[in-house]
């Protein structure tokens, strides 16, 4: 892919970056929606299950559900686009990249400098005392688990329908979103908010919007440069553009 001269001069100056990924850059490693469930999930959907009060009516069934996603979340790898931003993480001074997948993959490539905005499907935590679980193995489990603590049921540690988003996560991805003097938007429709208002106000500060996506959104007509298809085969490109600064892990 071509880029513009005004593209390729801000990321060669770029100091500060601030990535925003959805669900685009995990469907080309093959994650399923999980909206056309298979066998026993097709009876559910995603809003049945995907909420606390269904978790506490009936919990096993909710566990189950998650066992399965988990399973299929396992049977796919990090993509290209995935590991070019664990680079472009290592060449930039400042680095934050804020996604609302729960499904690992930016972890399992290399990422670190995260904001998991939905959770992580790898973690759990207990209801009760708020205990984090990060060492237990869902997939071998048929009933919900109890805290070794208290007692208490132990949830998947994502963000279920009717849920606010954790407060302290989102003031991190705003906080990069308004020091950045770049913003990537990568594979998402941007219209699910506050998510969504991260792009506008990495805007509203003077930031360099660039989206990339398969199609266009409402975004399209509001960021700088749109840049229209797979982020596997975009993002390596546009990684390259850039070169590592002083201070960073070559």
């Amino acid at each position: 892919m071509t880029f513009s001269d005004t593209l390729r001069a801000r990321l060669e100056t770029a100091q500060s970056v601030c990535v925003l990924t959805g669900a685009g850059i995990s469907a080309e490693s093959g994650v399923p929606t999980f909206r056309g469930e298979e066998g026993l999930w097709k009876k559910f959907r995603p809003e049945e299950l995907a909420n606390f009060h269904a978790f506490i009516r009936n919990p096993d069934l909710v566990w189950e559900w998650y066992a399965y996603r988990r399973k299929l979340i396992h049977e796919v790898k990090p993509n290209a686009g995935h590991y070019a931003l664990v680079e472009l993480e290592r060449r930039v001074k400042e680095f934050t990249l804020v996604t609302q997948n729960v499904d690992n993959l930016h972890r399992r490539a290399g990422s670190k400098s995260m904001v998991e905005l939905h959770g992580n499907i790898e973690r759990s935590y207990c209801i009760d005392c708020g205990a984090i679980v990060e060492e237990l193995d869902i997939d071998s489990l048929t009933k919900a688990p109890r805290c070794v603590h208290c007692g208490g049921l132990v949830r998947p540690d994502v963000v279920w329908f009717g849920e606010m988003l954790p407060r302290e996560a989102f003031s991190r991805a705003e906080q990069a979103a308004r020091h950045c003097d770049l913003f990537l938007c990568i594979g998402t429709s941007a219209v699910v908010y506050p998510a969504a208002s991260l792009p506008y106000t990495a805007f509203d500060q003077g930031a360099f919007v660039v989206e990339i996506n398969r199609e266009r959104t409402e975004l399209s007509t509001r960021a700088h440069e749109s840049l229209l298809g797979a982020a596997g085969e975009i993002l390596p490109q546009l990684v390259s553009c850039f070169s590592h600064q002083e201070g960073n892990t070559p």
